[in-house]
């Protein structure tokens, strides 16, 4: 019997592995921080809804704000930001993405599954606590969950769209780099004219 410890592999949901351990550290703290608020608040200061109505809001603010700005950046290379045409009064969404040149091996393999995963599991978290609230008929319960639930889908769309132009992006640099799909169409089209 094998007595050494196996060794982690890279994508594996270890912290350890981590390109960016203090800020997927963050990402998880504040992820998880708004619904321990939420579920456990009311053991510590006596069901004050108030209280724990601005605490998971303030908490769900952070996260909105870090997974955004600095989260989504530094672990999988993407942004997104919101612009209105000041004339028109248009609303439309930037997707960005980090150079794929500056990052020799692509994103850290763990670094993108902790960021996915927890990036769609905590509004289905939430969607379960709201269908629970409902059954329980707790009502005013629900103000927070719609918070929750507005902040957390709006990061994971913005996000799984900015992926989605990330690779349709990446697909079109391949394709029109220097050895790609446009120097072999224009090849192909100049040998076959001076061939005839």
């Amino acid at each position: 019997m094998d007595t050494t410890a196996q060794l982690p592999l890279q994508g594996d949901l270890s912290w350890k592995l981590s390109a960016h351990p203090i800020t997927l550290l963050w990402f998880l703290g504040f992820r998880i921080s708004s619904l321990l608020v939420y579920l456990f608040g009311g053991l510590f200061v006596s069901n004050n809804f108030i209280l724990i109505f601005i605490l998971t809001i303030v908490l769900l603010s952070m996260d909105f704000y870090y997974l955004k700005n600095i989260a989504g950046r530094r672990l999988v290379g993407l942004r997104w930001w919101n612009e209105v045409d000041p004339a028109t009064g248009d609303s439309k969404w930037v997707f960005e993405s980090a150079d794929t040149s500056q990052r020799p091996g692509g994103t850290n393999k763990t670094d993108s599954r902790f960021f996915w995963l927890a990036l769609y599991v905590q509004p289905a978290l939430w969607i379960g606590l709201a269908i629970l609230a409902v059954v329980r008929l707790s009502f005013v319960w629900l103000s927070v969950i719609v918070v929750a639930l507005i902040l957390t889908i709006t990061n994971t769309l913005a996000f799984s769209r900015a992926d989605k132009f990330s690779q349709a992006s990446n697909i079109a640099t391949r394709a029109l780099d220097t050895g790609g799909l446009a120097r072999n169409i224009a090849g192909n089209m100049f040998s076959r004219v001076f061939n005839r």
